[in-house]
């Protein structure tokens, strides 16, 4: 007999074959849904941390606003406006020569027991090198060092031109890096992947070196120093971090005072001369534009080329007017009292007292910066440039005033004034330019809109690139300022590439950083790396688990701080007032409030609601997420749940009334923070709930508030995660801050 196949064998094998087919399709179909569903959650998470970022910015943004409107309204003998005018450093004048005195180092002695390293200057190779290696090894720098070699920065700084010029013809090679914002570990891996700087190594770091993590003063005094070697192959560009307005909020400013008690107020003050004098953007082979944020459909770099950045020692608000007299001193908006109160008898600014009722609400907190500098009427400009004018007229002829020379006449003769409003407008429109070039992100849409996300800059179009590259002759942005989670991206047909060198910047396995080399060929290659070792040890599965409970944590603590709002949209959907909502219900409410656009419905189970025939008890989910300590039950509750929502505005304020620097504000100061707070809410909060709140926290009662335990106290998570570490967070959403706006019953 034959050994052929029998037809049952053939059926037997084609309903293996089929079998086997079935299951590949399952296994497909399985994996596709593990992927689609881990790319939600990637996707989710993202946007969590995202949403909150911004959120903060554009809280701090507001809150300045806010400030200056008081600063430009309020009597100079009132409580508000003495609270905060050290920030704004009006009506100073000084010479650079006496900055250098202020700034001298020469009287401060290193101790013998001083460890850390020694700089001798010029700097040498071996002296950076070992810097970076101390730092590595958690060294600190002499305060005298960083005073040192703070100064000679500054004097550096003082002569290079606006915009650099670099070109690859030397060194063949240019490498890029994004935002670092303090994280030593990125720029160590940046260095031992690639080399440190050098004549062959040259490097461009595109801004926001400080802020959010724990070591920006380390990598500002490394990157100073290979400045200072190598001032033609290292560049420094400004980003919007570079600001010491938002240093009081993000954490740099909290960093220096911790790490340089004894010397931290003049490091922080020469790093605000520093950072108004570090280039706008870098040109490379005349093809390329590396800047922070981005562009305008007005943007010129004929108009960036010529400003006097130096006057915008924050990008927040337009400069006050600078003019010389006949001294030779110019008047300076940020000059400190200590250098001040050298030079009583020179000129200074008449004080406009009250020229006007406040106006309306809504001019506290506009939806960008570019309409807040037309809230303060011309009227009342015209007036204190007048008196400015006045002020410098009488400095010629007298080293004091006499109260009849204090009373001049008013008038002034119309040229002046309309060179008044000239100068006016173009330091505005300067202004502008710049804050668009920190602030600005892309669209995929054509156009350019202001940048309600964050509050400053604008959104602009791949109309808006192709228009400015045509007109400058260029073929490539290249820009920082947003995190992305490979580290980099491309947009507007690959003619804007976003570059971010902070990896692990919400939490460990949150994204890559990475970094760009660009030859004479000018095509990017870029380089991606992860930090942490800690991410090399965990599966996709893992780091996207990580990153989703970190994010999850901040998403609980928005919830609670939004607790009365959702229990009104809850209520809208409970007819029978039982206290039971629907899921879709919840989920609808939850949206109407925060604003996230995250999908509610597949986040339950972590957000852990528990549901009954399908109804939620909206009270008990409520009451999962209530503070369980400190027991604040006698503490008035819309007060804590203010607290809780503008955690980040009130330790911003609570930094600048704290002038000293010490950590601690007295009880009246506190009281005063908390009204300040409150009528930039526009919400009632009475004295007696502040005093509750006051002598809680003061439990020693010794009649001061310590601000670090304070706001420690008031922190729902255990732990800090990433996005919180080194900063705060604003705990409002941007419809929040729009319904404080636009609500008349608040």
């Amino acid at each position: 007999m034959g050994c052929g196949v029998t037809k049952s064998d053939q059926f037997h094998r084609q309903g293996k074959a089929v079998t086997t087919i079935k299951a590949a399709v399952l296994i497909q179909r399985w994996y596709r849904q593990y992927v689609a569903r881990t790319e939600m959650r990637r996707r989710y998470t993202w946007h969590i941390f995202q949403s909150i970022e911004y959120s903060g910015e554009q809280a701090q943004i507001k809150l300045y606003n806010f400030l200056g409107y008081l600063m430009d309204n309020f009597t100079p003998s009132s409580n508000e406006r003495n609270l905060i005018s050290h920030i704004f450093r009006e009506n100073e004048v000084c010479r650079d020569a006496e900055w250098e005195r202020y700034f001298c180092y020469k009287n401060i002695e290193v101790p013998e027991l001083y460890s850390g390293p020694h700089l001798t200057f010029p700097l040498t190779v071996e002296q950076a090198t070992g810097l970076v290696e101390a730092f590595r090894d958690k060294r600190q720098l002499h305060s005298r060092y960083v005073l040192q070699l703070l100064l000679e920065t500054w004097k550096l700084l003082r002569m290079l031109p606006n915009i650099s010029r670099v070109s690859t013809c030397h060194s063949k090679e240019i490498t890029i890096c994004g935002d670092l914002h303090g994280q030593m570990e990125d720029l160590l891996l940046i260095f031992y992947k690639n080399g440190m700087p050098s004549l062959e190594k040259p490097y461009v770091f595109n801004g926001d070196f400080v802020d959010r993590g724990k070591d920006s003063i380390e990598i500002l005094l490394i990157l100073f120093s290979f400045l200072l070697l190598y001032p033609s192959e290292l560049h420094l560009n400004r980003g919007n971090h570079e600001d010491h307005i938002v240093n009081l909020r993000y954490g740099f400013t909290r960093e220096v005072l911790t790490k340089y008690k004894m010397h931290g107020k003049r490091i922080l003050k020469l790093l605000q001369k520093i950072f108004s004098w570090l280039p706008l953007a870098t040109v490379i082979d005349q093809k390329v534009l590396v800047l922070h944020g981005g562009i305008s459909d007005c943007t010129d770099l004929s108009v960036l080329a010529r400003v006097d950045r130096h006057n915008y020692v924050s990008a927040l608000r337009p400069p006050k007017k600078r003019h010389q007299s006949a001294a030779g001193m110019s008047v300076d908006s940020d000059v400190d009292d200590e250098v001040w109160a050298s030079n009583k008898l020179n000129q200074r600014r008449v004080s406009l007292t009250f020229p006007k009722p406040l106006g309306t609400r809504e001019s506290f907190q506009n939806r960008s910066l570019q309409d807040f500098s037309n809230r303060v009427k011309v009227p009342v400009e015209e007036e204190l440039e007048i008196r400015r004018r006045q002020a410098g007229l009488s400095g010629l002829f007298n080293s004091g005033f006499s109260s009849s020379q204090k009373n001049l006449n008013l008038s002034v003769s119309s040229d002046l004034s309309q060179e008044s409003t000239d100068t006016n407008d173009v330091a505005k429109e300067e202004w502008k330019q710049i804050l668009d070039l920190l602030w600005s992100d892309p669209m995929s849409q054509d156009g350019c809109v202001p940048n309600e996300v964050r509050g400053g800059g604008c959104y602009w179009g791949p109309d808006v690139t192709e228009d400015f590259l045509n007109r400058h002759n260029l073929q490539l942005i290249i820009r920082s300022h947003e995190c992305k989670q490979d580290g980099y991206e491309f947009c507007h047909n690959r003619k804007v590439l976003t570059l971010f060198s902070a990896s692990n910047y919400y939490d460990v396995g949150s994204n890559r950083g990475a970094y760009v080399k660009l030859g004479p060929d000018l095509v990017p290659y870029v380089v991606q790396y992860q930090a942490s070792n800690m991410t090399r040890e965990l599966t996709v599965r893992q780091s996207v688990g990580r990153t989703e409970r970190s994010a999850l944590k901040v998403l609980r603590e928005q919830l609670f701080a939004h607790k009365s709002d959702l229990i009104c949209a809850f209520q809208e959907f409970d007819n029978e007032n039982k206290g039971l909502v629907s899921l879709n219900d919840w989920a609808t409410a939850l949206e109407s409030v925060m604003h996230l656009g995250l999908p509610w419905r597949m986040l339950r189970s972590q957000l852990t609601c528990k549901t009954s025939d399908g109804m939620l008890d909206y009270q008990d989910w409520l009451n999962e997420l209530a503070i369980k300590e400190p027991n604040m039950d006698h503490i008035d509750q819309s007060l804590l749940e203010t607290l809780y929502r503008h955690r980040s505005t009130l330790e911003t304020i609570f930094r600048i009334v704290d002038t000293d620097n010490s950590g601690f504000i007295t009880m009246e100061d506190f009281r005063q923070t908390w009204k300040l707070l409150s009528v930039y809410l526009k919400m009632e909060i009475t004295d007696e709930a502040i005093s509750d709140l006051a002598v809680t926290i003061d439990k020693n009662q010794d009649g001061s508030i310590d601000i670090h335990e304070f706001m420690e106290a008031f922190r729902l998570t255990d732990k800090k995660s990433r996005l919180e570490r080194g900063r705060s967070m604003f705990m409002g959403t941007t419809p929040d801050l729009v319904k404080l706006e636009g609500d008349p019953n608040i």
